[in-house]
């Protein structure tokens, strides 16, 4: 028998609704940081994030003891679509009709830049501006598609895990894409900006 750590969380998942609790441990510690991490850039409020985040593992674990979770998928991909459908609950409560709305002096800090080329100093700054300036330019596009453009490279999530998560079309998450991508470079254009790394 595998050791618990070798397990991936698929495996854990079903050793969980199996009984061990121990796998639910491990897979709540691999799975914690991203997935807290996508509820703050979509809420932009820390106390908001914990909630949902422990209201989304709290639906984990019913869901996991319901047998509703087939190995069919990414176990990561499928509590993303449990916290996506958490936040959207929240804010039709709230009857707020958008995901997303930046806040007041958002500059998206709480994402973490690459590790950046280190050949020199000069290099190194450049980059970290192409950097703010990427973020700054991600704040400023639709909900819609700033969502889709940090699935996509700094959760590192297929189109067709955004496309589950967001509960759209691969063909929408692609267009979203595509529409965020001409967004930014026409920002880029009107001011200036060059967004090429050395």
């Amino acid at each position: 028998m595998k050791n618990i750590n070798e397990l991936t969380d698929e495996e854990l998942a079903l050793a969980y609704i199996d009984g061990n609790n121990g796998a639910f441990d491990l897979l709540l510690s691999r799975n914690q940081s991203k997935l807290f991490s996508y509820i703050l850039f979509v809420v932009h409020d820390h106390d908001k994030a914990e909630d949902i985040f422990q209201e989304t593992f709290v639906k984990v674990i019913t869901k996991l003891h319901q047998g509703k979770y087939t190995t069919s998928g990414k176990f990561s991909a499928w509590i993303m679509r449990i916290a996506h459908n958490v936040i959207m609950d929240r804010y039709r409560d709230t009857r707020t009709q958008s995901i997303v709305e930046p806040a007041a002096g958002n500059d998206l800090s709480n994402i973490k830049s690459c590790d950046i080329l280190d050949s020199n100093i000069e290099e190194h700054f450049i980059n970290e501006q192409v950097l703010k300036d990427v973020k700054k330019m991600m704040n400023l596009l639709p909900a819609t598609q700033r969502e889709v453009v940090f699935m996509r490279f700094y959760q590192e999530m297929s189109f067709k895990e955004i496309a589950e998560t967001t509960g759209v079309s691969i063909n929408t998450s692609l267009g979203r894409m595509r529409y965020a991508i001409l967004n930014m470079r026409r920002m880029a254009r009107e001011h200036n900006v060059v967004l090429q790394m050395e």
